[in-house]
């Protein structure tokens, strides 16, 4: 007798069933409700980037909506659905801010570099308005749709003879509509905050130099309630690219000095000493790379940033991995009170911690000496300084090791352990020769990536030493200074942020950390023939 088989097709015992009635249709309304948070937030941006011109960041918020929307709307492409968050958010949180980096640092970006050209024209142009005896005056409310101090700014004009109500702005001056006028001046305005008397005296240095341009020159503020209109001597020439002076005669011309532009007479005379934003190419790693300021010291720290680097990974890992291997011997009692404690350092702000330890290490009422009986300079030596630093990294890092090896060693089989114990082996070989190789194996790429970012740990520098000590002779360069804080030091200090040159160095110190990073990664290629 022929048994014939049952070919129909049966559904997968493990596959889940698909949802159906009321869960399929809540799926449904929660996926319409994602959808279209993500559509109506995408609206909402939109007039913003169309006022700003932001074609770019206006061209990639739709791109990234079509995409979510195609790939979440179907049930076509499942590999994209788990796909798409990742890439995104490397994009936005890696590949851009990156990118970004590096084209500021093809700039002069910084303190008095922070405006384009024409924006600096107006500001020029604007401070030289001056007032005549038949300048109109308006009543003045200065408000802000933004910081009080550092704005943006608006003025709030009552026309004292009318009572027309403008708003000036560095975009021009615009009749306001809606705005509650009450003895002459304005008193509320939607969308703006008011000044008080006191904030306006508290902002004078950026009010100084707001100006809003009309038809006739512009207008300024006269005291805390009062503005005026008036008019300027100087001209500008946007083919040419020159001011002229009208009352002079004197054409001033753009001129580069340094890495920065300005307005320059024919007796080499400045017209001001504003400049604006440009491209410099390659002048910031030029600098970077041969300015004696950096390259005096810069071996001296490099060396010790690499030494910090090692031995915050070694110290770390090494007390970590003994007291994981201590505390995953079954005859240990109590194992997760003293797991719990262990890691107590770990659930502190690191920031927090680095303080205390920083009051620790202090020669007259520290911890330290005071439990040593020592009368130790720590901060003040730049050995003492070193070695304090690798002691406070070590209470701060070590947890995070000893959470990584356990979890290590409790994935190795119980097998081996019990294999190396039968052929004889001591516990100290069977550490040595089976479970530390085990351990790294699974380790190695999270040691790579610490020590990447001990080489430019910067919070632990800064709130600890600050980079020094200092000597003298050399208040740049600090007894405890890495590449990063140095630099830092050094693009943001007493002669302003230099965000252009910043950047270039962020990009030097991203290559060689990745540098250095490939060529650890090659190297623990070797653990890959353990097993």
């Amino acid at each position: 007798m022929v048994q014939t088989l049952d070919t129909e097709p049966t559904q997968d015992l493990l596959a889940p069933p698909p949802p159906t009635g009321p869960t399929r249709i809540s799926v449904l309304l929660l996926k319409v409700l994602l959808l279209g948070t993500v559509i109506g937030l995408a609206f909402t941006m939109l007039p913003t980037m169309l006022s700003q011109g932001r074609w770019g960041y206006l061209v990639a918020l739709l791109l990234i909506v079509v995409a979510i929307v195609a790939t979440y709307a179907t049930k076509r492409g499942l590999p994209a659905k788990y796909l798409l968050p990742g890439t995104l958010l490397l994009v936005t949180l890696v590949v851009y801010p990156a990118v970004s980096t590096a084209q500021v640092s093809l700039t002069n970006f910084g303190d008095g570099t922070r405006t384009t050209q024409e924006q600096t024209v107006a500001q020029i142009i604007g401070a030289s308005v001056v007032q005549t005896p038949d300048s109109p005056r308006y009543n003045l409310t200065v408000a802000t749709t933004g910081s009080k101090t550092d704005g943006p700014f608006a003025f709030l004009l009552v026309d004292p003879l009318d009572e027309d109500v403008f708003v000036g702005t560095e975009d021009g001056l615009e009749e306001l509509e809606g705005a509650t006028v009450d003895g002459g001046f304005v008193t509320e305005a939607d969308g703006y905050e008011l000044l008080t008397p006191v904030e306006v005296n508290q902002a004078a240095s950026v009010l100084g130099q707001f100006t809003v341009p009309t038809e006739e020159g512009a207008i300024r503020q006269l005291g805390i309630r009062q503005a005026f209109e008036g008019s300027s001597p100087l001209e500008y020439d946007e083919g040419a690219a020159t001011i002229t002076n009208t009352s002079t005669g004197v054409v001033y011309s753009v001129q580069q000095q340094g890495d920065r532009e300005f307005f320059v007479a024919p007796d080499g005379s400045r017209l001001s000493a504003q400049s604006w934003r440009a491209n410099v190419g390659l002048r910031n790693y030029e600098r970077a790379l041969t300015d004696s300021r950096i390259s005096g010291d810069f071996l001296r720290i490099f060396v010790w940033t690499v030494v910090f680097a090692t031995l915050s990974v070694v110290l770390t890992f090494t007390v970590g991995l003994l007291l994981a291997v201590t505390m995953n011997d079954p005859r240990v009692r109590g194992q997760r009170l003293y797991r719990s404690v262990l890691i107590l350092p770990y659930a502190v702000p690191g920031f927090i911690m680095i303080l205390i330890w920083s009051s620790f290490w202090n020669r007259d009422f520290g911890l330290i000496n005071d439990l040593t009986g020592l009368d130790v300079n720590w901060l003040g030596n730049a050995t003492a300084a070193k070695i304090a630093v690798l002691i406070t990294n070590l209470w701060l890092g070590f947890p995070y090791m000893f959470i990584v090896a356990t979890g290590a060693l409790q994935a190795i089989p119980g097998d081996i352990k019990e294999a190396a114990t039968m052929d004889g082996a001591s516990g100290f070989f069977s550490l040595r020769k089976i479970t530390f190789p085990l351990v790294l194996v699974t380790t190695a790429p999270l040691l790579v990536a610490t020590f990447a970012f001990n080489f430019n740990n910067y919070n632990i520098i800064y709130l600890l030493t600050e980079g020094g000590p200092f000597t003298p002779d050399n208040p740049q360069a600090g007894g405890t200074d890495i590449l990063i804080s140095y630099t830092i030091r050094l693009a943001f200090g007493p002669n302003g942020a230099q965000f252009g040159f910043a950047s270039s160095i962020a990009i030097l110190l991203f290559v060689l950390t990745g540098v250095i990073a490939a060529i650890q990664f090659r190297f623990t290629r070797a653990l890959e023939d353990v097993h």
